[in-house]
């Protein structure tokens, strides 16, 4: 019988958890492609900007919690990226703006970066 150590156990744990978060990111990407196909206005958008806004929002809680593995560095600067993506989503939603492709190319830089 084969015996998994605990890191091997917490490492497989960290990889699970990684590609959730990717998956949940490629999604975002894939709504807000629709929605840039569809325009600002659609009813893709509104459903684009909800899911990415409340995925960001729980990310930016996970990283601000003391017990995140992640450096503080990295952890900093993600939290940077989630408020500028939760900043962009709300211009396209008040319709100050009505491009996506600034939030397409941050969220699959990110979803890249999960791999």
């Amino acid at each position: 019988m084969y015996q998994f150590s605990y890191a091997e156990i917490v490492e497989d744990a960290a990889s699970d958890a990684r590609g959730r978060e990717r998956r949940a990111v490629e999604r975002g990407v894939e709504l807000l492609r629709r929605a840039q196909e569809q325009g600002a206005s659609s009813r893709d958008a509104v459903e684009a900007l909800h899911y990415v806004r409340s995925l960001w929002s729980v990310l930016i809680e996970d990283l601000a919690q003391p017990e995140n593995d992640l450096p503080e560095a990295l952890r900093a600067n993600l939290i940077s990226i989630g408020i500028w993506v939760l900043r962009e989503a709300e211009q396209i939603r008040f319709a100050r703006s009505d491009d996506f492709t600034n939030l397409i190319e941050i969220n699959t830089m990110i979803s890249e970066g999960l791999k």
